[in-house]
């Protein structure tokens, strides 16, 4: 089904008046900032590429669907060099998802871009350890609103490593902002979420994340409210008097949770019963307490999975279900983001990737909140 160029104008009267649907709510809201009502039609005429056009969602395909050649010309322009702001139109859509769908929290998920060459940004030879290869690739931080119900991206952080930042050629012919620097995986996850809480303005959620490849104390030592996902080998000092006579000494997580095996009780989240056990522990490098938790999928072995939170209070039951809200969003991430493109951005300009992300993520929200999603592909919502 293609909407076209008269089908598109139609819907889009006086200064995208969509009417009463979900793609017409919000880019009337989310485009406010936008300053010309061009760049607000042409903002409207991306998301409906991206929800519409079959296949990669690159620029030249979303004109082919809405107007050819000189349409081509003009979304390039708009999402590569034009000015306009996309960090106000992420903070309105971050604000807007808040409002009518709540988030129970902030997710924070990685995003990998495969690609064939070396000059889109960021790009570089990286080892990737869920896959067990070196592949050429970006890589960015993303924050999700996520709640049982749905889950939406609101946020991106495309990580630059030093061969780029280092690079004035690089940088100039990618346009990368003075102020940009280099940060680790967890300083980039920080400093996303924190943007939202600091100059968003968007209340406090705790903030789940999968943290075997991240530096977990850096996490734990600016963010309050965390839950992390560990791997076995992260040293730790326990700190609960439950398990005697061990001191200051460091010692692997996965030791850590083995010794608290009398302690497994049966939890049941969402009709599933597994044994948990938590203990008090601490990071050698940060201050206070924090729990370990662990889960076991039967009564022998080793625990399945580890977490630590500085969510001390929280009844294990809580934090399992604070933990499923990752497969949520990876689910949402298979069925939706990448179906409207997220990774599809073939330009080479650092805001332009960041436009084309944030574009990417509205539709994301156009499509959950139509209703038009279903799990072996997205209905279209244009």
């Amino acid at each position: 089904m293609l909407c076209g160029e008269e089908r598109l104008r139609a819907r889009m009267p006086s200064d995208l008046d969509l009417g009463d649907t979900t793609l017409g709510e919000l880019c009337s809201r989310l485009f406010v900032s936008l300053p010309r009502k061009d760049q607000r039609a042409r903002a409207a005429e991306y998301v409906c590429g991206l929800l519409e056009v079959d296949g990669r969602k690159s620029i030249r395909n979303i004109a082919a669907l809405i107007g050819g050649a000189t349409t081509e010309q003009k979304l390039h322009h708009f999402v590569s060099s034009s000015t306009w702001d996309w960090r106000l139109v992420r903070r309105a859509l971050a604000q807007y998802v808040f409002t009518i769908a709540p988030p129970r929290a902030w997710v924070v998920r990685p995003l990998v871009i495969q690609k064939a060459g070396e000059h889109s940004v960021g790009v570089e030879r990286r080892f990737l350890a869920d896959i067990g290869q070196v592949v050429n690739a970006q890589r960015a931080t993303g924050v999700w609103a996520a709640s049982a119900d749905m889950s939406a991206p609101v946020n991106w952080r495309l990580h630059l490593p030093t061969a780029w930042l280092n690079d004035r050629e690089r940088r100039a012919r990618a346009a990368i902002p003075d102020g940009v620097t280099e940060k680790s995986p967890a300083d980039c996850a920080v400093e996303t979420y924190l943007t939202m809480s600091s100059d968003w303005g968007l209340p406090a959620r705790p903030v789940v994340i999968d943290g075997r490849d991240t530096e977990v104390a850096v996490l734990l030592g600016r963010v309050s409210r965390v839950l992390a996902r560990i791997g076995g080998a992260l040293p730790l000092t326990v700190r609960d008097p439950v398990l005697t006579g061990r001191g200051n000494d460091e010692l692997p997580a996965r030791e850590i949770i083995g010794m608290c095996r009398d302690l497994r009780r049966p939890v049941t989240v969402a009709g599933r019963t597994t044994l948990v056990a938590a203990v008090r522990v601490a990071l050698p490098s940060r201050p206070g307490e924090l729990l370990l938790m662990g889960e076991w999928g039967s009564a022998r072995g080793w625990p399945t999975r580890l977490w630590i939170t500085d969510m001390l209070d929280e009844p294990p039951a809580e934090l399992l279900e604070l933990d499923r809200l990752t497969q949520r969003v990876d689910r949402d991430f298979t069925r939706i983001a990448d179906q409207v493109g997220i990774r599809d951005y073939t330009g080479r300009s650092y805001d332009g990737w960041h436009r084309h992300t944030t574009l990417a993520s509205v539709a994301h929200t156009v499509a959950v909140l139509s209703g038009d999603v279903r799990d072996d592909e997205i209905s279209r919502a244009c």
